[in-house]
């Protein structure tokens, strides 16, 4: 799903309200904030100053009162075992913008309170939440956003190597461990998942080499490239991208492909996200210029609906929806990649 909310910056007025909001009133004890028992493992590494796209953000202690600006975040925190008290929704509409693959880490924890993202940053609610940490590493700030945030609580922003909304998971989880004190637990995090894609590799040495590609039907064929997470999702499995991605896509992470580039679709294994499965699919297929190509022909197209479970899964991307949609995944992908019509992709049950 490419995200479509539109980022706006704070005015005079509302960076007022905002210092009156930060100011007033002492912050609740850690035990009145949700998930405070979840965020009672010892925690290590303060100071810590964290460099991001517009400077470097310092946390003096570790944060009882976490925020989550960014759009995935919360799953790095509930897998180190903290729980946010707010979170941003994307997409899905679930409660607490938490997601069935991160249920059992959220454990008893009451739901985090969910802030929209759909006009930019709820600025007036984030500061009335009285945060200690702000976390924005899988968003788009400006820096006037940032510059806004920063004046309610410390905030770590996207890297500055990255493109907006273009964090890998790894990056991001490391980022989240460091910010909360938990940087060794987030390492093991990126080494177990890790260890699981190098098991699939050797698994699937079919995978290896093989040209992989996703895509939707967002204004047309819209690919995402290799500085996004669902790009280095088919690299983390051994795919390589098409020759000339990455110059259509550019500084974004993804881009809408002309008539003319359509054969950077022609791939061995191509994964379409799209809105409703049967519609969106038949659409496809009945585009005179993508019937022709190879991988349809083939049968190594995939078919994934946006907010089914693993369609879902496949662009929240995180060390807790990683096992889950490498388990529905993967065998959709090895079905795919074999190049015969006649072995069916068996899509995962609607979730």
């Amino acid at each position: 799903m490419r995200l479509l909310s539109i980022r706006q910056t704070a005015t005079v007025a509302a960076t007022g309200l905002l210092l009156l909001l930060a100011a007033c009133g002492p912050n609740p004890e850690p035990d009145e904030a949700a998930g405070g028992s979840s965020q009672a493992a010892a925690a290590t590494g303060f100071p810590v100053s964290l460099a991001n796209k517009f400077g470097t953000t310092t946390i003096t202690a570790e944060p009882k009162r976490i925020v989550t600006v960014g759009l995935v975040e919360q799953d790095a925190l509930l897998a180190l075992g903290v729980v946010p008290i707010a979170t941003t929704e994307w997409f899905g509409a679930k409660p607490g913008a938490i997601w069935p693959w991160a249920e059992a880490a959220l454990g008893g924890a009451p739901k985090p309170q969910v802030l929209a993202s759909t006009d930019g940053v709820q600025f007036e609610k984030v500061a009335a939440l009285r945060p200690d940490l702000i976390l924005a590493v899988y968003s788009g700030l400006t820096a006037q956003d940032y510059a806004t945030l920063s004046k309610i609580a410390p905030t770590v922003a996207q890297p500055k190597d990255s493109v907006d909304y273009g964090v890998s998971w790894q990056d991001l989880t490391r980022t989240v461990g460091a910010a909360v004190g938990r940087k060794a637990q987030a390492d093991k995090l990126v080494t177990d998942t890790e260890a699981r894609f190098v098991t699939i590799r050797k698994e699937h040495p079919e995978f290896v080499g093989a040209t992989g590609l996703m895509a939707t039907t967002w204004e047309g064929y819209y690919v995402y490239g290799p500085q996004d997470p669902r790009g280095r999702l088919l690299t983390d499995l051994g795919f390589k991208l098409p020759d000339g991605l990455a110059e259509v896509t550019g500084k974004e992470f993804g881009a809408n492909l002309s008539k003319e580039r359509t054969d950077l679709l022609d791939t061995g294994v191509l994964i379409w996200l799209v809105e409703k499965y049967a519609p969106d699919k038949a659409k496809v297929e009945a585009d005179p210029l993508y019937a022709k190509l190879k991988v349809k022909t083939e049968g190594r197209d995939i078919y994934l609906e946006n907010e089914e479970l693993v369609g879902a899964a496949t662009s929240f991307i995180s060390v807790l929806s990683l096992p889950f949609l490498l388990d529905k995944l993967v065998p959709q992908i090895a079905a795919a990649a074999d190049g015969n019509p006649a072995t069916a992709v068996v899509r995962a049950p609607a979730g």
